[in-house]
């Protein structure tokens, strides 16, 4: 991992990870991993990560609006969390220079790929819940404008 776009990509999120290890698996894509064994992919973490993001993007609607019906509720969540955005966020943090990627999907522009860059911020967001737990996961949430 690149200690300095590492740093840059913490303080863009406002939140230093404790164990530099669960951060790089966060950002080890599956094709990556494949060509790397043992290595482990992030997606066990995106699941925790897209769970997370739900939970506190519903949490924030709620509050915003506890009289809405949860017909109004649930597709504004999902635009919210949607690959679209996630994608979107990732972009402006800089996360698809940091994705480990194998040689094909580094080679077939995977890197600005919306859904492997929405994975990796699922996976980074998981990261955070395991390593800090949830509060933590809203205050990133918070600074994504989410």
């Amino acid at each position: 991992m690149d200690a300095e776009r590492t740093a840059l990509f913490e303080e863009r999120i406002g939140h230093r990870f404790l164990d530099p290890a669960l951060l790089d698996r966060a950002l080890t894509h599956a094709s990556w991993a494949n060509e790397h064994p043992p290595a482990a992919d992030h997606e066990s973490l995106a699941l925790v990560g897209d769970a997370a993001l739900s939970l506190v993007v519903a949490e924030r609607l709620y509050a915003a609006d506890p009289d809405a019906p949860v017909g109004v509720l649930t597709p504004r969540r999902a635009e919210i969390v949607s690959d679209a955005n996630l994608a979107r966020w990732s972009t402006e943090l800089g996360l698809g220079e940091l994705v480990k990627l194998g040689r094909g999907e580094d080679l077939t522009g995977g890197r600005s790929r919306a859904s492997i860059l929405a994975t990796t911020l699922e996976a980074v967001l998981g990261a955070i819940h395991l390593e800090s737990g949830l509060d933590a996961v809203r205050a990133v949430v918070r600074r994504l404008g989410a």
